[in-house]
């Protein structure tokens, strides 16, 4: 019999994903119909269908199904579906900057103009100058049955799907006025004064409008995507066999050849300096706007600035293959997935429709009931359809995401998805792990006492950074990159000898024999003096004995990160609790603790303790994040609301996190804080507006305050304000920035 946990090592080997680009959504139910369509098929383990960046992004079991098949089922829901691709979004900011206005939306505006004079005339006491009665009907009906199939179209199909959208709402009220505009035309002897093809007309116009805006928004002002796209030049200098350079587009250059960069260009790709030397801003994938200095063997980063200096460059990995092209990938699938807080918008929408249309229908019978007029119980009927199309309400959330997503993307935080920015927007309680966190995760000379005043300080780090040369152990690198730093010369080591547990012993011409080690393998003990300085009781003891004289003591202990301290006293100035958990020994960490000035710190923790103590703080209600580095950190990571694995983790950690920092400072913990927790009231905003404008325009057009046309406009300038809401947090800035 197949165990439970059997079957989800089975199901996690046949899991695969894809991303989708959908065509034809107008509103959130369009969304919403394709998920519920691919959600029912048993092969579908999660299918969430974005309506703002217009993607799908699915998990199935590929043993059952293919992407073709899904492809298809997409298709049958009456939308078009192409898989996307890292390269396709390198494509797609051409076409976007080419982007037009559609012929349908011109000639429907031009319908509407004639109209649009009539009613100029009405304000002014001109009713001449509204069209004839025939005309009026020929413009409307070219309109309806022509220029608003989309909207029919997409009706249907939404109707076919159960799931009614707001295309459903424009087709019921625009119908409903033509067809009563015609009867009245046709058979009532006041018709000039009893047709109101206009209103129809106007709410096509204003809502194809409003779609257009909102699409032209969606793509070039709120996709960060784009942002990223144009950091890299289209056309590059590239060095050609013969010496010489060259002008050719970026989509010719191959791996291997070499560019020239130039202060004032972007790099155009991932690669390595070969000639030349520069400084290049790299704060569009780090974070850090500081620049960093490039010689020869130096890494470039595609889309960095050269702020300074000159250099050749040797072209290592091409567009989506590049960190940023990497970058642009993990953004847009961030963007295309839903945060919890989407589930509310998609379940009032599911059932909005049909609300509204019961609404409508109650409305045009109250009010005949009550002896209004018939055309005017008509037109407050139709009001409320086209008042209470649910668009504002489907953008709120995607809308939030998307900008937020781009914001933190430009601080150095990459999200894994919409669930964990949303998660990171709540968080109370900051866990941070010690060795590569706060510290540097390398060992460093943080003090030396020199016994034998026949040796300086230099002569006795040029001797044993010669000796440790040889060795492999983590300590021996401080003593090699110190004397580097310090430019000393390394001296002749002959008959080096490893003794394990205790050190390592060397011949040094001049020098004699040479010891390197634990205090009791150089038979030396603590000065008493040192013994009760706080540095040297944490700190690893590396003795030095020259012909079995003790010379020298080092102290080497982890050192703090720049700005561990100031980071720290920011979250607790954000009104988190920051608490340290590390695997070290209480010493250690206590020591640590003191320094950046948090006040609780759990020691010699093993990865299994870390995630038990997580799980138990959560237990009483903290909302935590937690950040690591290693291996050791990753169930810990695992089990917290939020993680952030830091600069250069383990493969491990970063895929265990919910977010990666790329920049080697913890204040984008800080950064990503902020951000959430701005997104996350951009959204309610969002949802605020939605809602609020649904529930006063519904009866006031219930009463008759506000007519089709007005209902049409106001409805399209909710959409645009949710639009424009989110767009603001698109130039939201952290303090630090």
């Amino acid at each position: 019999m197949q165990t439970q946990s059997s079957k989800k090592i089975i199901d996690d080997l046949n899991k695969s994903e894809i991303t989708l680009a959908i065509e034809g959504m107008t509103c959130q139910a369009c969304a919403t119909r394709i998920e519920k369509v691919l959600n029912k098929k048993p092969a579908i383990y999660q299918a969430d269908v974005n309506f703002a960046n217009e993607t799908a992004h699915i998990s199935f079991d590929k043993q059952q199904v293919d992407e073709q098949q899904i492809l298809d089922w997409v298709k049958k829901t009456g939308f078009t579906a192409n898989i996307q691709q890292t390269a396709d979004l390198f494509q797609v900011t051409d076409e976007q900057q080419r982007q037009s206005m559609p012929y349908r939306l011109i000639v429907i505006w031009l319908c509407l103009l004639p109209f649009l004079f009539g009613m100029m005339g009405m304000l002014i006491g001109r009713h001449d100058l509204m069209p004839p009665v025939w005309l009026q009907f020929v413009l409307a009906t070219i309109v309806q049955f022509w220029l608003a199939i989309p909207f029919y179209q997409s009706a249907w199909a939404s109707i076919k799907g159960k799931l009614a959208n707001m295309d459903v709402l424009v087709v019921l009220g625009t119908l409903t006025i033509w067809l009563y505009s015609t009867y009245m035309w046709l058979f009532s002897s006041h018709a000039e004064h009893a047709v109101y093809f206009e209103a129809g007309v106007m709410v096509i116009a204003f809502v194809r409008l409003g779609k257009y805006l909102e699409e032209r928004t969606k793509k070039q002002s709120l996709n960060s995507i784009n942002m990223l796209l144009a950091l890299t030049p289209q056309q590059v200098t590239v060095k050609t066999p013969a010496g010489d350079w060259q002008e050719m587009s970026l989509s010719q250059v191959k791996i291997g050849q070499i560019l020239l960069a130039k202060a004032g260009s972007r790099i155009a790709c991932d690669g390595m300096v070969v000639a030349g030397n520069g400084w290049c801003d790299e704060s569009h994938l780090t974070g850090e706007s500081v620049p960093l200095q490039k010689n020869i063997g130096s890494s470039v980063l595609a889309g960095a600035m050269v702020d300074n200096g000159s250099f050749e460059y040797r072209s290592t990995a091409l567009g989506s293959q590049t960190q940023l092209g990497d970058m642009i990938q993990a953004l847009s699938e961030a963007q295309g997935s839903k945060a919890n807080i989407a589930r509310i918008a998609d379940k009032v929408s599911a059932v909005f429709v049909p609300t509204v249309v019961i609404l409508s229908i109650l409305t045009f019978i109250v009010n005949y009931f009550l002896q209004i007029p018939l055309d005017d119980a008509l037109m407050r009927a139709v009001s409320v359809l086209v008042i209470a199309c649910p668009c504002a309400l489907g953008l709120a959330t995607p809308a939030g995401i998307m900008a937020g997503m781009g914001v933190s993307a430009r601080h150095g935080v990459w999200f894994k998805d919409a669930q964990a920015l949303e998660a990171t927007g709540s968080i109370d309680t900051i866990v941070l792990d010690k060795t590569g966190t706060l510290t540097e995760g390398k060992p460093q000379i943080v003090d030396t006492a020199i016994i034998d005043n026949s040796f300086n300080e230099n002569e006795i780090l040029a001797i044993v950074a010669s000796i440790e040369n040889h060795a492999n152990h983590p300590l021996a690198k401080a003593f090699i990159d110190k004397a580097n730093q310090q430019n000393l010369k390394f001296l002749s080591v002959n008959q080096v000898e490893h003794i394990t547990g205790q050190g390592i012993q060397a011949i040094i011409n001049n020098v004699g024999l040479v010891k390197v080690g634990s205090l009791d393998f150089v038979n030396f003990n603590l000065l008493e003096n040192l013994a009760n300085q706080h540095v040297w009781q944490i700190a690893s003891i590396v003795a030095v004995s020259i012909n079995h004289k003790p010379c020298a003591i080092f102290a080497l202990a982890d050192a703090l990160k720049a700005d561990s301290q100031q980071v720290v006293k920011q979250l607790q100035q954000d009104g988190l609790d920051v608490i340290i958990m590390s695997g070290d020994k209480t010493s250690v960490v206590n020591y640590i603790a003191q320094q950046v000035g948090i006040q609780q710190a759990f020691a010699q923790l093993s990865p299994r303790d870390k995630a038990e103590k997580i799980q138990q703080l959560q237990s009483t209600g903290k909302k935590i994040a937690m950040v690591g580095d290693g291996v050791n950190d990753a169930p810990a990571m695992a089990i917290a609301q939020a993680s952030f694995a830091v600069y250069q983790g383990t493969d491990v950690a970063q895929h265990s996190a919910s977010a990666r920092l790329m920049g080697n400072s913890l204040i984008h913990v800080d950064y990503a804080q902020k951000i959430a927790k701005q997104t996350l009231k951009n959204i309610k905003q969002n949802l605020f507006f939605a809602f609020i404008y649904n529930c006063l325009g519904i009866p006031l057009a219930m009463m008759g305050l506000l007519n089709p046309m007005i209902a049409s406009i106001a409805m399209t300038m909710s959409s645009i304000s949710v639009l424009f809401n989110a767009l603001r947090l698109r130039y939201y800035s952290t303090k630090h920035e």
